[in-house]
């Protein structure tokens, strides 16, 4: 009603102006007539006066141009009123969220139907206030009819409108353009790692695990030498993630979504549940290797290649005292970064534990995007972490960002091939990345062990 309103009111002002200046010409136009009327009685008296007929052909300009300006502002008018009735008749497509149904199937019908002749250009919309809405409704309520019989209804014009060049009619676009897409779940980790860009295919990353040697010594004794810590060198490769669908021409033309953009989107979301699995679980073999797989450190040792394990209290569960444990098992420069890693499930059955006053040890998040708190640290759920269980690892504890390491080496690159496979369009996918351990202390897993 808001839009028909403003129609209404900008035509009355349309029809006042035009009114203004036909009146403002007519009253010019008649004074100029009746002083052409006093100069021609004159005239007659001194017809031998230059200057009077002079003034009356200025007069009679005058009044003929008035009047072809009359003329002109009355077409003028009569054009503006077809205009008008021409965009009343046309329903206004503005605002997705104000336009009616009939209007955004409309749009979406003309678009397909310049798609199918060839005619629909990128960066060429068509223009919604252009759109034919009688013509729409005619074929709309043609087609059923067209469906139902194998014969061409009555209105067999209307269905022309909606006809396909290459064959056939074009369908009632009132089918959704929407996919309804499963939700994956996956592990954090990449998020909370160092992630290392390279130009080769493997980084080298020096290891200080030493330290010097040094010792008292009285004032007269000799000074021995003492020892030079070692730097070691760790190795991380890169491996390689592939990925290989096709889709027929035809789909991919005559798809109401973009089957391109689509299967882009899908692959890089499988690859990056990929790598993500093969941080926390992978073996290093062709892929990265993950958090879970190396042994464990003896107790209060440091042994590089293994990691802390910290029993949970119970043979077949997650106990407060195993959590409170595992937060005292890593040294505090750890514990600034230091975040908690587990399944969803996992996350469930901790949020029930209470410690010895009956308080919660879970804090859930109060803001949008923040995690929740699980004494004092962040929780973030990792879907590749396993579920509780006798002798299973399934929380994770510590500073990741210190260590853990993502190698990347080369973002997803994708190759269309529409020859190998006729009559199919292939599309391959890469992606190369790597990750492992750097630091074996900064980081504790809770074994499901009494």
């Amino acid at each position: 009603m808001a839009g028909e309103n403003d129609v209404l009111e900008q035509i009355q002002r349309e029809v006042k102006g035009f009114g203004d200046n036909v009146s403002g010409l007519k009253s010019s136009m008649e004074k100029d007539l009746a002083d052409v009327r006093k100069l021609a009685e004159e005239a007659k008296k001194s017809a031998d006066r230059p200057e009077v007929k002079a003034q009356i052909d200025a007069l009679t300009t005058s009044v003929s141009e008035k009047h072809a300006a009359i003329e002109k502002t009355v077409a003028e008018l009569k054009a503006q009123a077809d205009q008008v009735a021409t965009a009343m008749r046309r329903a206004p497509l503005g605002d997705p969220k104000e336009q009616g149904e009939e209007q955004k199937h409309a749009l979406a019908y003309f678009e397909t139907k310049a798609a199918a002749a060839g005619s629909l250009k990128v960066g060429s919309p068509i223009d919604p206030a252009g759109l034919d809405m009688d013509g729409y409704r005619a074929w709309s309520k043609s087609f059923p009819l067209y469906l139902r019989r194998d014969d061409k209804p009555i209105e067999a014009k209307a269905l022309s409108v909606g006809s396909d060049p290459n064959g056939g009619y074009l369908v009632p676009t009132a089918v959704s353009a929407r996919i309804l897409t499963r939700v994956w779940e996956t592990s954090p980790l990449r998020q909370l790692s160092t992630v290392e860009t390279i130009g080769t295919d493997k980084i080298e990353i020096p290891i200080d695990d030493d330290e010097a040697s040094a010792g008292w010594v009285g004032e007269t004794e000799g000074r021995p030498e003492t020892g030079t810590p070692a730097i070691g060198v760790q190795t991380i490769p890169v491996f390689e993630i592939y990925a290989k669908p096709r889709a027929t021409q035809s789909m991919l033309e005559d798809a109401s979504i973009n089957i391109e953009g689509w299967l882009a989107t899908k692959i890089s979301d499988k690859f990056a549940r990929i790598e993500a699995s093969a941080f926390i679980v992978g073996n290093g073999v062709k892929k990265p290797r993950g958090i879970l797989t190396y042994p464990a450190a003896p107790a209060g040792t440091y042994a590089r290649g293994k990691i802390l394990q910290v029993n949970s209290g119970h043979a077949t569960n997650i106990t407060a005292d195993g959590l409170v444990n595992m937060t005292f098992s890593l040294k505090e420069a750890y514990l600034a970064n230091g975040s908690w890693l587990m399944k969803r499930g996992t996350v469930g059955s901790v949020a029930l534990l209470k410690d010895a006053q009956g308080q919660y040890l879970w804090r859930p998040g109060l803001e949008a995007g923040k995690p929740s708190i699980l004494l004092g640290y962040p929780v973030r759920q990792a879907d590749d972490m396993p579920v509780v269980g006798a002798g299973a690892l399934p929380i994770a504890f510590g500073d990741f960002r210190a260590g853990y390491t993502v190698v990347d080496r080369l973002g997803i690159t994708t190759l269309r091939d529409p020859y190998s496979a006729k009559p199919f369009v292939e599309f391959y996918s890469r992606r190369r990345v790597g990750g492992d351990v750097t630091n074996f202390e900064a980081f504790a897993l809770m074994v499901v062990s009494a």
